[in-house]
């Protein structure tokens, strides 16, 4: 396999049907010539308490992606003129709103992406997210599962998984914070729709950058 050396661009979109702005990193493959059917991997970080930068935390994931050929989109969720994200309360009714505007966003970028790049392969796009950024990434398989192939959920704990085979669904579980229950299918599920949940030993916080190298690797 080709393995390339990694451009990072960083650029704001903006929805006016909803008046937000969405800041977005792409990891691309510095390719001499167009990568054929180059397909698509958008990505969604955990809870930063509006902080910023979020997005460019996962550098050890995107740019290892994108050295492989994938055009990696990361997507910046939360602004500091947000609302901070609930404690208490039902996650999956206080928090609902937060990740219905995380699937938003997801949506906005696909069809911005559509727009300026329609050589890209739309029809193999992966997801990836990270807790609260793998719930968008639940929530979005669930409400547009034509539009994603494959997603990629790592530690999120609150949004339910769909119970479906289409999109492919993959899940990698820390060694140190339960999911709620019923967000993971059971074993009968995981059989009957190819789900993979995976047991890992690394801690839910350190599956960013902050992740030491074995992590990293596993």
């Amino acid at each position: 396999m080709t393995t390339y050396r990694i451009k990072l661009d960083t650029l704001s979109f903006h929805d006016t049907s909803r008046n937000r702005t969405i800041p977005v990193a792409f990891y691309s493959p510095d390719a001499k010539n167009k990568i054929p059917n180059q397909q698509i991997v958008i990505f969604s970080h955990g809870y930063g308490q509006n902080k910023g930068g979020d997005y460019l935390h996962y550098s050890y994931l995107t740019e290892n992606l994108a050295s492989k050929g994938y055009l990696v989109v990361s997507i910046q969720h939360e602004l500091p003129t947000d609302e901070l994200i609930p404690v208490d309360g039902k996650p999956q009714v206080v928090r609902m709103p937060f990740w219905e505007r995380g699937a938003e966003n997801i949506l906005f970028v696909l069809n911005e992406l559509k727009k300026t790049k329609p050589e890209l392969d739309y029809g193999h796009l992966t997801l990836i997210g990270h807790s609260n950024g793998g719930d968008m990434t639940a929530l979005f398989a669930a409400k547009y599962p034509d539009q994603v192939y494959k997603i990629i959920t790592l530690d999120h704990r609150r949004m339910y998984l769909p119970k479906t085979s289409v999109p492919k669904i993959y899940t990698l579980r820390s060694n140190d914070y339960p999911a709620d229950e019923g967000v993971l299918p059971d074993l009968n599920e995981q059989t009957k729709y190819n789900i993979i949940v995976q047991p890992t030993q690394i801690n839910h916080g350190k599956m960013d950058d902050k992740g030491s190298s074995e992590e990293k690797r596993n």
